[in-house]
């Protein structure tokens, strides 16, 4: 498995808790007839504005919530798999920003669901797989709009007056947005040639030398080399200034001896 992804019990856990708690809070409100659709997002008004924490979690009907949690499971799964440094932070400022522009722009009408939670997940993870050039990361952009690629149709107004399509297209422009400010350096190649360098100049490189500017392959001008004096090598012995003369003498003594 590759050594920047690591499993650990949240990559279940946390998909597994989030889709219970949205079907916790619709039992609620079917066991005890409680209507929480006023608690959802009513543009432009005070008190619309708890539906940006809100209104992830209330749902119309039984469809409804059937409808988002299995793209919530599978969605909030890769996000903690493949960005577990970043997760935490994209659901709470998915949830937050995609709900406060949707309060600027929707209709006068409460817009509950999580389907812009879910439309921050496919904007982010797609477009964030891509920035990286990773090529699981690509692989896993390609796969999430293989399989909600559809969902593009939603964010247009008059596709389907009994959806929010302005909480869509919140989604969508929140999740490339997060895409954009939240970094991945673990996932930056590393330089591997020199030309990858910042530093790089093609003119002092070797092999881009043999290639003028229109491409083409020329020979290196020769080197000419310099005629360089050699220094001339110093004596290892002594030389005297003034004249010495030597003179042979006979060691008479031996001479006189006899042979044996």
């Amino acid at each position: 498995m590759d050594k920047h992804f690591k499993y650990t019990n949240s990559v279940i856990g946390l998909p597994l808790f989030f889709v219970l708690f949205l079907w916790f809070v619709y039992w609620l409100e079917i066991r005890f007839g409680f209507d929480f659709d006023t608690n959802g997002i009513l543009p432009r008004t005070a008190s619309g504005l708890q539906g940006i924490i809100f209104s992830p979690f209330i749902h119309s009907d039984i469809k409804h919530l059937y409808n988002n949690s299995f793209p919530l499971l599978a969605l909030l799964a890769a996000l903690q798999f493949f960005y577990a440094k970043q997760s935490f932070f994209i659901i709470v400022f998915g949830i937050l920003f995609s709900g406060l522009i949707t309060w600027v722009i929707g209709r006068e009408s409460y817009h509950i669901g999580a389907s812009g939670l879910i439309y921050v997940l496919v904007s982010f993870i797609f477009f964030k797989g891509l920035m990286t050039k990773y090529y699981r990361l690509v692989a896993l952009s390609l796969t999430v709009i293989m399989l909600y690629g559809g969902m593009l149709w939603y964010v247009f107004p008059k596709v389907d007056d009994t959806i929010s399509w302005e909480g869509h297209l919140a989604g969508l422009i929140t999740g490339f947005v997060l895409s954009v400010i939240y970094k991945t350096p673990e996932y930056k190649k590393g330089i591997k040639y020199d030309w990858e360098k910042p530093d790089f100049d093609p003119i002092e490189d070797k092999f881009m030398q043999r290639f003028d500017e229109n491409g083409n392959f020329v020979n290196l001008p020769p080197v000419i080399e310099e005629d360089i004096e050699e220094p001339v090598a110093h004596l290892s012995y002594y030389t005297p200034t003034f004249p010495v003369n030597y003179e042979i003498v006979i060691d008479k003594k031996n001479e006189s001896k006899p042979e044996s």
